[in-house]
């Protein structure tokens, strides 16, 4: 029998599979109170200007930006938030903290409900089609 150990950022367990919104997802294994920190995302630093040509053309990036001179690109990190979905009516949200890409629930969230994030401004500028499915959905990232 394996043992897994969750990294001490990670602060509730996250599975990952496949997503009704997109590709792959990020859900909760356990309950999530209202207000609490779930995880973290690390990743290679990287400069925006190399996060911008990285993400030039790509539909699915795992990239974000902690600050006007570097990012972290999360494309090879074995942390299950990695997979966090967008959507309109989030459940969580994402904030940058000392350079760290943090994860907060907004409300309580259930085992087996997708975690997911307003992505807010991306690189798509619009272009590309919301997959969310809530109501009020703004159709496009």
């Amino acid at each position: 029998m394996a043992l897994a150990i969750r990294p001490s950022y990670q602060k509730y367990d996250v599975t990952v599979k496949r997503s009704r919104i997109d590709g792959f997802g990020a859900f909760a294994a356990e309950p999530v109170p209202a207000h609490r920190k779930i995880g973290e995302i690390r990743g290679e630093s990287i400069s925006v200007a190399e996060a911008r040509r990285r993400a030039a053309g790509q539909q699915r990036i795992m990239i974000v930006e902690v600050s006007p001179k570097h990012a972290i690109d999360a494309s090879k990190s074995t942390d299950p938030m990695r997979f966090t979905n967008h959507s309109c009516q989030a459940n969580a949200r994402l904030q940058i903290r000392d350079g760290r890409i943090e994860f907060y629930s907004l409300r309580a969230i259930e085992p087996g409900e997708e975690v997911t994030v307003n992505y807010g401004e991306t690189h798509h500028e619009g272009t590309l089609p919301c997959r969310c499915g809530q109501p009020g959905c703004v159709g496009f990232l």
